[in-house]
């Protein structure tokens, strides 16, 4: 699939354009996107300025270069980009040369000798399609600084190379009068070019605007905007979302703050709340992302529009997180344990502060609550958290599973669990039943079965992992150290039904005592039982192997 074009666009400069661009770059890059920016606002450049801190390298070249190696006869693209240190795939083809100090000395004399209609005379505008093709090629977004006002360099980006527009503009009339302007004149010059493309889509972003401390005013502007440039959301906005609710999405509060030098507060802000100037930038970003579609789910769930565009190239650290009240914590240590021998990469969600969940990134696809008669409040937040991530437009496939002890009652659930497939399991029982459910519910595929040799080293493998470090009396001590030296004697007589009842036992021996107390576990018993795991493990690689 082919990447796609964006040129970001203002009347006047000083509205954030380039701010809103290296933000959404990074952001959407973060999603794991690929990303190209493209500094062409080449009379005020000054886009690498919010990368500096996070370039492999200084640029040597630019868009400048790419015009004086035309002009000098060169007809094959070359390379101009530097990689930006951020996470994700993002490269910078700045507007020319950068040193120390700033750009390039040469810079200023380079870009003013350049005729642009001698070039197109010259076939530029074919050269320029080359370049486009190998961008789009290589990146899933070529997001273009474009030059502010009407001229030729504000016209190659609006008109020739964008599959889509940004227009960003503040609350005044300077802006508003010619915001829908400017996007019909690019597409009349669209249409005198020898491509193929369709009409412009046009997203408007108003910038700026200060609701905090002058919310009338704010009001009375976000409104009369919203009327202005409702004509460029015609040929792309669902029908059922209205140009004023689209807006207010779109609009980017002024935060003093973040006012002063070239910041990335998308770096900082990286869960935002909804009063942070991140919250606004993602979801442009997230428009961009989307292909300026679905729509109606943001107006009805921006969280959910969001989480869509994040999740569609996400990579998660864990498969399952397994949520767990205290009185089940045993159980759900063994549920880990047998998922993780399953070949699930799972977990346990260690958070039960609100505060803490919601500021936390997802490090799992997919949650299981693990419920024990009613659900705890913190897992009640941890699900409604996990939802509102994670609903998807898309068909992204995270799942929630409700694990239920028997005899828990479905509809003392909240409303949004009832629905769910509920799997049952028995507290007082190893979950290796239910564990192979779950992998064959995450996988979408059955788990793979396993030799009864194999079945008995995971067995013992998983008992001795078990052993606490503290025995409820002397006299368990005792009884432990002789189930641990019997399953070693089984291991040495290949004998696996023996090991298997031995596991067993050495499970019920690891119980701990109801009031807390006891003695800890000897020096010796943690070495044999190391021992013993070490020679197990070995023996299971080898099986794989």
């Amino acid at each position: 699939m082919t990447g796609t074009v964006i040129t970001f666009y203002s009347y006047k400069g000083g509205v954030g354009r380039s701010f809103t661009l290296a933000n959404t770059a990074v952001l959407l890059a973060r999603w794991g996107y690929r990303v190209l920016v493209v500094d062409w606002d080449l009379e005020a450049p000054g886009l690498h300025l919010y990368f500096e801190p996070h370039l492999s390298k200084r640029p040597r070249s630019g868009v400048v270069d790419i015009a004086h190696e035309f002009q000098a006869g060169v007809r094959t693209p070359s390379t101009h980009e530097v990689k930006v240190g951020v996470e994700g795939v993002l490269d910078l083809i700045a507007a020319g040369g950068v040193d120390e100090l700033g750009l390039e000395p040469s810079y200023a004399s380079r870009m003013q000798s350049l005729d642009w209609e001698e070039l197109y005379r010259r076939g530029f505008a074919a050269h320029l399609e080359e370049y486009r093709e190998q961008w789009i090629a290589k990146y899933d977004f070529v997001l273009i600084d474009s030059r502010t006002g009407v001229s030729d360099i504000a016209g190659i980006c609006t008109a020739q190379l964008p599959d889509r527009l940004v227009v960003v503009f503040t609350a005044n009339d300077q802006n508003l009068n010619d915001v829908v302007g400017i996007a019909h004149l690019a597409d009349k010059a669209r249409d005198r070019l020898p491509y193929d493309r369709p009409r412009h889509q046009v997203m408007p972003v108003l910038s700026r605007l200060d609701n905090r401390m002058e919310y009338e005013r704010a009001e009375t502007w976000q409104k009369k905007c919203a009327e202005v440039v409702t004509p460029l959301f015609r040929n792309w906005l669902v029908k059922t979302v209205t140009p004023e609710q689209m807006l207010r999405h779109v609009t980017i509060p002024y935060i003093s703050y973040w006012s002063f030098g070239e910041l990335l507060p998308v770096l900082e802000e990286q869960v935002p709340s909804s009063d942070q100037i991140s919250f606004a930038l993602e979801t442009v970003a997230a428009v961009i992302a989307q292909q300026f579609d679905r729509t109606d789910l943001l107006r009805d769930n921006r969280d959910a529009y969001v989480a869509a565009a994040r999740i569609r190239r996400r990579k998660f650290d864990l498969d399952l997180l397994v949520s767990s009240p205290r009185t089940l914590w045993r159980t759900g240590t063994e549920l880990i344990t047998e998922l993780r021998l399953l070949g699930i990469k799972a977990d346990r969600s260690v958070s039960g502060d609100p505060e803490i969940l919601d500021q936390a990134a997802d490090a799992a696809e997919h949650l299981c609550l693990v419920v024990a008669g009613e659900l705890s409040r913190w897992q009640l937040t941890e699900a409604e958290r996990f939802m509102r991530r994670t609903l998807s437009p898309d068909g992204a496939q995270r799942q929630l599973f409700c694990l239920l002890t028997r005899g828990t009652d479905r509809e003392r659930l909240p409303g949004f669990l009832r629905n769910l497939r509920h799997l049952e399991f028995d507290p007082t029982i190893r979950p290796v039943r239910v564990a192979r459910e779950l992998h064959d519910l995450v996988k979408a595929a059955p788990a793979p079965e396993t030799a009864p040799d194999q079945e008995a080293l995971k067995d013992a493998e998983a008992a001795l992992r078990e052993v606490p470090e503290q025995l409820p009396y002397a006299g368990r001590v005792a009884l432990v150290e002789e189930t641990v030296r019997g399953m070693a004697g089984a291991l040495d007589d290949d004998d696996m039904e023996l090991l298997r009842d031995r596991s067993a036992d050495l499970l019920l021996l690891s119980k701990p005592h109801r009031n807390g107390s006891g003695v800890a576990a000897p020096a010796l018993l943690r070495t044999e039982v190391s021992a013993l795991l070490a020679r197990i493990e070995r023996r299971i690689n080898a099986f794989t192997d």
